[in-house]
């Protein structure tokens, strides 16, 4: 079989709340070699799952669930996008977003390029971490001290062949968005191997949803730090000439 509802999943309510329920569906469950595809709403018959509407809930299938990765359709939206992420983070199971891999994308590194330029991006990234270290503390003070809001935003990413990470980064500051050191923390993202030093731009879930067909084809590439910080420069850059030229008018 090919389409089904996992069992578990579907076990994971009463009858009573089965009938209680009387809302439609909003995607299309799809199992296929231990990957449950989550799809728009299609020709195959879904009936309505309440535990599709509760996180924890969703969690706590998927974590019983013999399923090993969730890919999920772009169309569902961000909000339930976000949702599915969380859940499969609560349960450990890796979730990506359902990208055209293009059949012009290629790569000509070999794999043992491609083990040793990840080697070298973890040591210099680990490097990098234990020298900046005293300035990311004074950071994390500063921001600890000033308000109660989290230090670390972790906002949900696009990383290689669409799967979805946490990308760490500083609580945005006047100070920080002006000198990229929010972006500090993507280091550890480096030496979890969900970034690269080096390599396009890392695009949030929200952003990576705006790109076409086209463009989210790059999302088959390992992200990179480097890129991605230049990228918010030059955008903070212009929102403060902007902002001034505003400002003279």
């Amino acid at each position: 079989m090919t389409t089904s509802i996992i069992p578990t999943i579907d076990n994971c309510y009463t009858t009573e709340q089965q009938h209680k329920g009387d809302r439609h569906p909003y995607c299309t469950l799809v199992w296929r070699r231990d990957q449950l595809l989550v799809k728009p709403l299609g020709k195959v018959k879904q009936p309505y799952l309440p535990v599709l509407d509760n996180e924890q809930s969703l969690a706590e299938c998927l974590q019983r669930s013999s399923v090993k990765l969730v890919r999920i359709d772009p169309k569902l939206g961000e909000a339930k996008l976000n949702f599915w992420a969380n859940a499969c983070e609560q349960s450990s199971k890796p979730i990506y977003l359902r990208v055209d891999s293009g059949k012009n994308y290629h790569t000509s590194e070999s794999s043992l390029l491609k083990v040793l330029r990840v080697l070298i991006d973890w040591i210099v990234a680990l490097l990098l971490l234990v020298v900046t270290s005293p300035l990311a503390f004074v950071l994390a003070l500063s921001m600890r001290l000033s308000s109660s809001e989290p230090v670390l935003n972790r906002e949900w990413h696009v990383g290689e062949r669409g799967k979805l990470f946490r990308g760490f980064k500083f609580r945005t500051t006047p100070v920080s968005r002006k000198t990229g050191l929010h972006n500090l923390p993507l280091l550890l993202n480096v030496v979890r191997g969900e970034m690269s030093l080096s390599g396009p731009r890392c695009w949030t879930l929200a952003e990576a949803l705006e790109l076409n067909a086209k463009e989210q084809q790059q999302l088959n590439q390992l992200p990179g730090v480097v890129s991605s910080w230049q990228v918010e420069q030059a955008e903070s850059n212009q929102l403060i000439l902007d902002s001034a030229n505003s400002f003279e008018m």
